[in-house]
Parts: structure tokens; sequence; C-alpha cells
């Protein structure tokens, strides 16, 4: 049999390894307890770090979008000769009469030098061309008299770009810059881009208006639908 001193001492030994276990498991919780919370920040930091990357792609995304389209229409604008309508200051426009006119208007030659004038005009040429006119079956036109503008936008004393006006039967513009042409009819998408061409060439030639027959679409004749003034 054991003394009771003897019971006493495993007693107060238990004890004593209960006590310290427990600090045992105190002292190992705290770390892991530490480790959790320094976790849980990470996770919340790199969380926050992928929501902020996410957003600048997002952002640097529509910037590229918008530099993308704003650079495609510079790119046509200059492909068609068109990137220097800013830079005209003055026009200089001749007409040409390629058949006998009933009228016989005087000769008429031109050079206009309000900024404001020439660089609209150049814009409705430029309109024009770079929305040609696609033509699906028979279009049918005006008497054509034969009349023509032909006139060369200046930068200064530099030449930038010559275009030709057919005024008159099925009408026509072109825009001839370094060594390229380009050419379409006044009618459909070209005429809906350039409204206002005749009207900003009467305006550079001095006159209120240019009476000029409209093309008809159908299949017959030719017809007059009025004269050409300007």
């Amino acid at each position: 049999m054991m003394s009771s001193r003897q019971v006493r001492g495993t007693v107060l030994a238990v004890l004593l390894c209960s006590a310290l276990a427990g600090c045992g498991s105190e002292v190992a919780s705290a770390p892991s307890s530490g480790q959790g919370a320094a976790g849980s920040g990470s996770s919340s930091s790199a969380s926050a770090a992928t929501s902020s990357a996410g957003s600048s792609a997002q952002a640097v995304s529509s910037a590229t979008a918008s530099s993308g389209a704003g650079s495609s229409a510079a790119a046509v604008a200059a492909a068609a000769g068109c990137a220097d309508v800013n830079q005209a200051t003055s026009v200089s426009v001749h007409r040409v009469l390629h058949l006998v006119e009933p009228a016989r208007p005087g000769s008429l030659d031109k050079t206009q030098t309000d900024a404001t004038l020439v660089r609209a005009l150049y814009r409705q040429v430029c309109a024009a061309i770079t929305h040609p006119a696609t033509i699906k079956g028979t279009v049918r036109c005006p008497v054509n008299l034969g009349i023509s503008y032909n006139g060369t936008f200046y930068g200064g004393h530099v030449a930038l770009a010559q275009f030709t006006y057919g005024a008159t039967g099925c009408q026509t513009v072109s825009l001839t810059a370094a060594g390229k042409t380009k050419a379409t009819m006044l009618v459909g998408s070209a005429a809906a881009a350039a409204p206002r061409l005749q009207a900003d060439l009467a305006a550079v030639l001095g006159v209120k208006s240019l009476a000029i027959p409209q093309p008809k679409g159908g299949t017959g004749g030719p017809r007059n639908d009025g004269p050409v003034t300007g």
C-alpha cells in the first residue's frame, strides 16, 4: 500500500503536469491564432490587389479601345488625303465648261481666303469621298451640261489637295492628294455624308446658291430639272 505522503506526491505530480499541459496548449494556440489573423490579412490584401489590378486592366482596356477608334478614324482621314483639313487657309476654284451651255455664263475663277469657308468645303469633300456611294440598279440622271469646278486647297503657299466637283448630270466629287485620287458619285451614303457640299461651294464662290439638277432613281431617260447658276 501507498503511504499518504506518496499519494499526495502523486496527486501533486498529476496536477503539475495538467497545469503545464494547459500552459503548453495556450502558448501553442497563441501563434496559431496570430498566423490565422495574418493569413486573413494576407487574403484581404491579395483580394484588394487583384481587384485593383482588374480595375486598372479594365481602365487600360477602355483607354486602348478609345485610342484605337480615334486612331482608326485618323488613319481613314490620312489615307483619303484629309488629315490636313485644319491647315487649309485658301482655295482657288475654276469653273470648267466641257459642253456649250445654253445660258453661256462668263468664266469664273475665285480664290477664297476665309479659312472658315475653305475648311468647311474641304470637310464636305472629305466626308463624301470617305463615304463612297454604292450603286445598285440604274440611276436616273439629269442632263449633263458638262459643268465642273476644279479647285486646289492651300495651307499658306503649299498645295494640300485638289478637288473636282462635277456639278451637272449625276454629280460627282473627287479629291487628289499625295498622288492618289478618290472619287464618288454624290448619291446615297456620299450625299448623306456631305449634305452641305453645294452650299459650302457656293459660299466659297461668293454666290447665293448653286441651282443644280438632282439625280433621280429609276430606269427612264435623262431629264433636266433646272438651270445651273454660279
